[in-house]
């Protein structure tokens, strides 16, 4: 994780779950790869494959991790730019009504002294009608020059300080800009790295790679047997909630045969009903984007429409539901009501690891859609695809 990556919150973490383990099944594939090699260093100065898969497996949850942090910094950015242009905006008007201000206090001094009444008070007096006249016009024009002095006073003010709030977001908006270029170098240091470890990888013999094949192969049929119990879990708990509500239902009627009663009942059932309807409406919504996006490649900081990171994808699935997400997963975390994953419905996100790096859309029977990670695409795949100790938290967006 980049050192400099800002706080993220811990969410809701689902009971049981244990610390995480590997970033892939593949990784996890070379990990009993490496047993057999006894975890040696190698005698021909190649890193052991324990080494390799070690590497490998850092690297890939720091350019994950390191994506959240840089799609923060780019939300963070263009919302501060957005700011200065407003306050650019409001120096140029307020600099317009205090040029106004200049040429009308001016114009009121020429018109002064062309009609005399800049004259010494002695002049004034004299000429005037009467003295009354005298005390009308010296009192009149000191309100007048009064009024405008005050009000270039206020325009100088303002602009003063407008100027200083131009000069702090300008100053902010550079920092960000920075902070932004950095994450960029940062990003293109690991993607490097992870380019060496991948190479390291494809340097595999060919009986090595036959065995990580087999073991990969295993990995998932381990991945699906574990979906497929989640999914015998999630319909036995429906199958007596259902079975619960209609018995409950039947023993009230029965024992009441009150028309208010049956009336209140009728009411919460069809309430509860109805906003469970409005949900599975939405999702699928979602669910239809997701699909629609499959084989379609994970680039970092992508968004769509031809390419995804795993946040702008559960992003982009929930706005086609009219549902508007945050940008990083360690903000969809807290997006929504966290369930437990036997409680999971299709459309609700599934959150991995304890920095909450990863995320992906539960489309139902223990399965999701998901923008994996660096080279691979857009793919349904079993939630326990690296196991069941990386499952950070389920969250319901709508």
């Amino acid at each position: 994780m980049a050192p400099h990556r800002k706080a993220r919150p811990s969410g809701t973490r689902i009971a049981g779950i244990r610390t995480p383990v590997l970033a892939t099944a593949a990784l996890t594939s070379v990990a009993l790869l490496s047993q057999t090699a006894n975890a040696a260093p190698s005698t021909d100065g190649r890193p052991s494959l324990e080494e390799v898969e070690k590497k490998v497996d850092e690297l890939y949850h720091q350019a994950e991790s390191a994506t959240d942090t840089y799609n923060a910094a780019k939300e963070k950015t263009a919302r501060q730019r957005k700011r200065v242009d407003t306050l650019l905006d409001d120096v140029a008007k307020r600099t317009q009504k205090l040029n106004e201000a200049r040429d009308e206090l001016g114009s009121f001094a020429a018109a002064q002294y062309r009609t005399g009444a800049a004259a010494p008070d002695t002049a004034t007096f004299l000429l005037a009608d009467s003295p009354q006249d005298y005390f009308d016009q010296t009192q009149l024009m000191g309100r007048l020059t009064s009024r405008q002095k005050d009000a270039v006073d206020e325009y100088v003010t303002e602009q003063s300080t407008t100027m200083q709030k131009r000069r702090e977001a300008t100053k902010s908006l550079q920092t960000l800009t920075e902070s932004q270029e950095k994450l960029r170098t940062t990003k293109a240091d690991v993607q490097k790295k992870l380019a060496t470890a991948r190479q390291l990888l494809s340097d595999l013999t060919a009986e090595e790679k036959a065995r990580l094949a087999a073991i990969e192969k295993k990995k998932q049929e381990e991945a699906q047997r574990q979906a497929e119990e989640l999914a015998r879990q999630q319909a036995a708990r429906q199958q007596a909630s259902s079975g619960t509500t209609t018995g409950t239902s039947g023993s009230s009627s029965t024992s009441t045969g009150s028309t208010s009663t049956g009336s209140t009942s009728t009411g919460s059932t069809s309430t509860g009903s109805t906003s469970t309807d409005t949900y599975a409406t939405k999702a699928a919504k979602a669910l239809d984007f997701a699909r629609a996006q499959i084989g379609k490649p994970y680039v970092w900081g992508a968004t769509g429409p031809d390419s995804y990171d795993c946040s702008g994808l559960t992003q982009a699935a929930w706005k086609a539901a009219g549902v508007t997400l945050p940008r990083t997963t360690y903000d969809q975390v807290n997006a929504g009501t966290t369930v437990s994953l036997t409680d999971a419905r299709p459309g609700d996100l599934i959150f991995f690891y304890d920095d909450i790096s990863h995320v992906g859309i539960y489309i139902g029977n223990g399965m999701m859609i998901h923008a994996p990670k660096p080279g691979a695409y857009v793919r349904e795949e079993s939630i326990y695809y690296a196991g069941a100790s990386i499952i950070h938290s389920v969250v319901r967006p709508a």
